[in-house]
């Protein structure tokens, strides 16, 4: 591995962090908030259940009075009434007495336990019971789900469906969010035509940047792409025009230092602050990063392998950031390997596709090593690394792998 390839990973997110920071925020309606970035904490404003809620169809009982009860000595109680979900009503319960009950109503004044309907036996004004319920059985308490002014969302979650339901359940119909980021992609390449277009021989559709944009789009991004020459004048117009109206900016090929590799040289004449360019990963060493009237632009190697590892491991963290996420980054769970993996170099991150096989104790991770590089990426549910120091993982170890699929 070249040694002037100074920048390793962490400080390379660790650069990544200090140059990058959340957009502004927005505050939209709670059903168009799913994997949005919250912009604030927000605290439940209600108790949910707002009362004392039955958990079953059945009839509200003084505890003890059912306390005896078998199939062989029913207990027998006076009905006085029925409660639904929503019923304004109030019917009480004395002891002697029960009040019929369907799920979700209110728990009567006075009663202390619920008898499922499979234990009671109605008759014109009793009902007969088969078997006690001790107090609180069958009883949801008045904020179970949600208590009022209890924490709910941190700043930079992202909102799951269920966190948007609890939202809901919590008195909440508005949410401030950070905008998402608009994000332009841009692939350079003589030998590249955009997906549509006629293909002529020798050449290859821009696959790269389809990917790229589908996983920002994962993420509620908007994107803009182009697929222009390797041509200077092109290039700097394509890259003007998009720093005039997107918030990040990625280029895909032209990253390394051949004549026709022209991006970092069009930027520094554009004026851009080069953080970073090629770091000790690999695949995609040839990454780079730096900032360009305040906006993040990231470089990467066209290669496809290398460009989509560079793209998840630095620029997918750098959007992440930019749209508030307060753990960019893929999300990770521990695999054990089923197999030894070994890399060509000890003083480099290196990185492997794999599938993920469910098992009893810990999810197994397979290395994919298609001939195929399109089908391994396509495939791939998961990457493993091989962290900087060491070139060998044992079979049978337990690492953590992120989750890509």
């Amino acid at each position: 591995m070249e040694k002037h390839l100074a920048t390793g990973l962490d400080e390379a997110l660790k650069q990544i962090v200090k140059q990058v920071f959340p957009l502004d925020t927005e505050t939209i309606d709670l059903s168009d908030s799913v994997d949005r970035v919250a912009a604030g904490i927000m605290f439940a404003k209600i108790d949910s259940p707002s009362v004392h809620a039955s958990l079953k169809d059945g009839y509200a009982v003084v505890s003890r009075d059912v306390a005896e009860a078998t199939p062989n000595n029913p207990v027998r109680l006076r009905l006085t009434g029925c409660a639904t979900a929503g019923d304004e009503r109030d019917p009480r319960v004395t002891s002697g007495t029960t009040v019929q009950v369907l799920t979700g109503a209110k728990i009567p004044a006075g009663a202390d336990a619920v008898v499922s309907s499979e234990f009671a036996m109605p008759e014109t004004e009793h009902v007969r019971f088969v078997n006690h319920a001790e107090a609180g059985r069958n009883i949801l308490p008045r904020g179970a789900d949600v208590t009022a002014g209890t924490s709910l969302v941190a700043p930079g979650s992202r909102l799951s469906p269920g966190m948007v339901g609890l939202l809901a359940a919590a008195g909440h119909s508005r949410v401030k969010v950070f905008h998402s980021p608009t994000v332009g992609i841009v692939a350079t390449g003589d030998e590249i035509v955009a997906p549509g277009l006629p293909l002529p021989e020798g050449k290859l559709y821009a696959s790269n940047i389809t990917a790229l944009g589908a996983w920002c789009r994962r993420f509620k991004m908007d994107v803009r792409m182009a697929v222009i020459r390797d041509d200077p004048e092109e290039i700097l117009h394509t890259l003007t025009t998009m720093s005039g109206y997107a918030d990040a900016i990625i280029t895909s090929g032209g990253a390394w230092t051949s004549d026709r590799d022209l991006v970092a040289r069009i930027l520094s004449k554009m004026g851009w602050e080069q953080v970073f360019h090629r770091i000790r990963i690999g695949p995609g060493k040839a990454v780079g990063f730096g900032m360009l009237s305040g906006k993040p632009v990231f470089i990467l190697p066209g290669g496809p392998p290398s460009n989509l590892m560079a793209f998840l491991q630095i620029a997918l963290p750098g959007l992440m950031r930019l749209a508030g996420s307060r753990r960019p980054g893929l999300p990770e769970t521990m695999v054990r390997l089923d197999s030894e993996l070994t890399g060509s170099h000890s003083d480099w991150t290196q990185f492997i596709f794999g599938t993920i096989e469910t098992k009893q104790d810990l999810p197994v991770f397979h290395s994919l090593r298609n001939e195929s590089r399109l089908r391994s990426m396509a495939e791939a549910e998961a990457i493993v690394c091989i962290p900087e120091g060491r070139s060998i993982l044992a079979a049978g170890s337990v690492v953590p792998a992120q989750i890509i699929s």
